[in-house]
């Protein structure tokens, strides 16, 4: 079962839900900056998040059915969208950007969703997955929504994005401070050397995926990979097949 919207909203107004917003804000913006020009989808609860994206032509905050929908933004026309995450109200190629934020961890049906936002995504379009990460503590805290649902690794990660007909290009992790509160005052130093010391402690996952080959998606909901040619816009080189995305997000600014 999802955790609802207020409780998310109450999470994030809270001291360590405004430190996890941080932290993954100062990732989104090194990997895609103000998303000039784009049509930005985010899926699950990523209304935190899709503010910044100040220079992007349409953002739209898709949220599921099984947590509820809040308005946003405030004081502007509503962009937010209550959904079914294994069919979304989207046409085909509609966003160059989607951005997946408790969207995975409660979902029914993982590889369902993530097979419907490929369909959604434009051929020279870019997915973000950040989860909860499998062996930071975050995951084990349930009064934090990362405590709720499965948490992935990174090569969980990287599977599921390959079966659905993508190809990892970067991948980054954060909030390696632990969820207690008077340890927050720690979290930007231990960002800058928990990467080195403490690899396995980071308590969100990111990985950052782009289409390889088109998806061709059958009636099933299935997908099936067709060639492609290369698109009219280039994302940013993929890893070869079957090999672990090998640099981290955030090393430089990668043109939207």
């Amino acid at each position: 079962m999802r955790r609802s919207i207020d409780e998310l909203r109450t999470f994030y107004g809270e001291p360590t839900g405004a430190l996890a917003r941080r932290m993954l804000a100062r990732r989104l913006d090194d990997a895609w900056g103000e998303a000039n020009g784009c049509d930005v989808l985010g899926l699950g609860y990523a209304t935190p998040w899709l503010d910044a994206f100040i220079g992007a032509r349409r953002v739209i905050a898709a949220m599921p059915g099984g947590q509820g929908a809040e308005q946003w933004t405030a004081g502007g026309r509503n962009r937010t969208v209550l959904i079914d995450d294994r069919r979304l109200p989207f046409a085909a190629g509609t966003f160059d950007r989607i951005l997946l934020v408790h969207a995975l961890e409660e979902a029914d049906d993982p590889k369902a969703l993530l097979t419907e936002a490929v369909r959604a995504l434009a051929p020279s379009g870019r997915v973000i997955l950040a989860a909860a990460a499998r062996g930071g503590l975050w995951a084990r805290a349930e009064a934090t929504p990362f405590g709720h649902g499965r948490p992935f690794t990174r090569s969980q990660l990287e599977r599921l994005v390959r079966e659905v007909g993508l190809e990892p290009v970067a991948w980054s992790q954060a909030l390696y401070v632990p969820p207690w509160r008077p340890l927050l005052g720690l979290a930007d130093g231990l960002e800058q050397v928990g990467p080195k010391l403490f690899p396995g402690a980071a308590g969100l996952i990111m990985l950052e995926a782009t289409r390889q080959a088109y998806a061709r998606v059958r009636p099933s909901g299935l997908a099936q990979t067709v060639l492609a040619g290369r698109p009219a816009l280039t994302p940013s080189p993929a890893a070869r097949d079957h090999a672990p995305a090998s640099h981290p997000m955030g090393a430089a600014r990668k043109q939207p």
